[in-house]
């Protein structure tokens, strides 16, 4: 995980396993929402709260959208920085932004920016699988995220 994000803020890197790619070693499409799931459960962690305390204290965050805008293609061997960020918070619902990029060593000059993408989601109670409010321990860490929008 990068230090140079903001609080409100992760960027993760990942180095891309030969398992998520094609045969010509680019990364398949399918893979870029699996990246986000891995920084959006990072930003969790800024609450305070690990994405499976969440789920330990009964509640699940349900995903009801996914885009992904594909720019240009990651390969094997690269590593991107996938940055993830709060871009909604409502009283039953959140959405989270992110950026994938490949580069950004000053060496390597400017980041390539590869993909961009947005998932929906939904507060959902375990014990009776409807949607309810965000729940009042884990209000304040993603209210103090919230606080950047």
């Amino acid at each position: 995980m990068s230090t140079h994000a903001p609080p409100s803020e992760v960027a993760i890197d990942i180095e891309v396993r030969y398992a998520e790619t094609d045969q010509m070693g680019v990364v398949h499409h399918a893979v870029y929402p699996v990246w986000f799931e891995i920084a959006r459960t990072a930003l969790c962690e800024r609450t305070g709260y690990h994405y499976a305390e969440i789920e330990r204290l009964g509640y699940l965050l349900m995903v009801t959208g996914v885009e992904v805008r594909y720019l240009r293609s990651a390969h094997y061997g690269d590593t991107v920085r996938v940055r993830c960020r709060l871009a909604r918070l409502a009283s039953r619902a959140l959405a989270f932004e992110y950026e994938v990029e490949r580069g950004g060593d000053p060496a390597e000059g400017a980041p390539v920016h590869l993909a961009s993408g947005r998932t929906e989601h939904l507060w959902v109670s375990k014990e009776t699988g409807r949607p309810c409010r965000i729940p009042e321990p884990l209000r304040p860490g993603f209210e103090t995220l919230a606080a950047a929008l």
